[in-house]
């Protein structure tokens, strides 16, 4: 039996890119700069340009797609293959800044992930800004938790426990919104940590779409919402139709005196949406009694 034991990094820096070849060679360097002994290791998620043989030349591990997936599948990609107990999820256009990686990881002991948060003025746009307060008022509600950057793809996790979340990630860029839920609802510790991003590199654009990813973050919320806590979703609306249908009762009552069948459907939807919510808490109580 060899006495060589092989040396696994303990942290690995996941890269997911497409068509970023302006940007990812400067990217991994200064990573490899700052931390040596970790693995870098870069998703190509189908680019049509030099990416890929630029993220060797700069030499980071590269796991190639055949074609373009999404964003979201190059990260799961990067976590079911990362060597390292943590992992570190970041962007390759040059937005994050790679000494925040140590300021992350000054957290790890203490929380399940840790959260490189934008200020309003780090973020791309200012619709874009207050899109993302939006979403971050809404998942806030539905969490009880604070939260102050949903969309941000500066994040930390141990491997170990990332992976019971992976099949709930979309293929898509909304994947840091439901992992964000995912955690939170799961009674998984959250820490978010002020960080300031840099201007794209020359000739990177953006990749998503303010009004269809928009909407799709949208989506994903409730989505996770009714997966989690169901009740914070279908409460709200049955209480809606709730009381819509008693102020038409009550409407009807004193100009006609009669209960209309308008207030009976009103009401009889409010009850359905109920218990509708009920058997749903109950079915996510389920998925709990089957997690670690």
């Amino acid at each position: 039996m060899s006495n060589s034991t092989h040396h696994y990094p303990e942290v690995t820096i996941i890269l997911p890119a497409c068509n970023e070849e302006k940007s990812i060679g400067s990217t991994i360097q200064s990573i490899k700069e700052l931390y040596p002994n970790y693995e870098i290791l870069v998703i190509d998620d189908g680019s049509t340009d030099q990416t890929m043989q630029s993220a060797v030349e700069a030499g980071a591990n590269v796991w190639p797609h055949p074609y373009n997936i999404g964003n979201g599948a190059a990260v799961k990609t990067g976590l079911r293959n990362a060597a390292g107990d943590w992992v570190i999820m970041m962007d390759a256009d040059g937005q994050h800044d790679p000494a925040d990686i140590a300021r992350l990881l000054e957290y790890r002991d203490r929380y399940d992930m840790v959260i490189g948060a934008r200020s309003m003025s780090g973020q791309a746009s200012l619709h874009r800004g207050i899109a993302n307060r939006i979403y971050n008022w809404l998942a806030s509600y539905v969490t009880k938790f604070k939260v102050e950057d949903l969309t941000s793809g500066f994040r930390l996790v141990k491997k170990e426990t990332v992976s019971s979340y992976i099949y709930l990630l979309p293929n898509t860029f909304s994947y840091p919104s439901t992992l964000t839920m995912a955690y939170l609802r799961s009674g998984r510790s959250v820490k978010y940590i002020p960080i300031h991003t840099r201007l794209r590199h020359h000739g990177s654009k953006s990749k998503i779409r303010l009004f269809q990813d928009g909407v799709r973050f949208l989506l994903i919320i409730t989505k996770i919402a009714t997966l989690f806590s169901p009740l914070r979703i279908f409460l709200p609306v049955s209480g809606f139709f709730f009381l819509v249908g008693i102020n038409y009762y009550l409407y009807t009552f004193v100009t006609s005196h009669r209960f209309s069948n308008m207030s009976a459907l009103l009401l009889s939807t409010s009850v359905i949406i109920f218990m509708m919510g009920l058997v749903s808490e109950q079915i996510a109580q389920m998925r709990y009694d089957r997690t670690k």
